[in-house]
């Protein structure tokens, strides 16, 4: 996963991160990298940052190493107390969906 400098650009989180107003939370990261188009993996990784608040981006910044471990490691308990399994997002959604709503979120 790139943070910015000397790998490919299309992997890269920063310019993700310039889009948002601070402070801000961790869904409004995700949101923001949705609407961008980000791949699903940065999506992913900024889902498993482990605080649910940023005052900056230098605080988002700061938390991007846990974040990738986490997301590496197939998510751990957030800031509170949840664990959030970030391996399969939205599989459950669409393969133990109900008649009818068989479609990905």
């Amino acid at each position: 996963m790139a943070f910015g400098t000397a790998e490919d650009p299309g992997l890269s989180i920063t310019p993700h991160l310039d889009s948002v107003d601070y402070p801000t939370t961790r869904d409004d990261l995700v949101e923001a990298a949705e609407d961008g188009e980000a791949p699903v993996d940065i999506i992913n990784v900024l889902k498993c940052l482990p605080r649910t608040e940023y005052a900056s981006r230098e605080d988002v910044m700061r938390d991007l190493a846990e974040a990738a471990r986490r997301f590496s490691q197939g998510g751990l308990p957030d800031d509170d107390g949840a664990n959030r399994d970030r391996r399969n997002i939205g599989r459950d959604l669409v393969e133990n969906a109900p008649d009818g709503s068989s479609r990905h979120p």
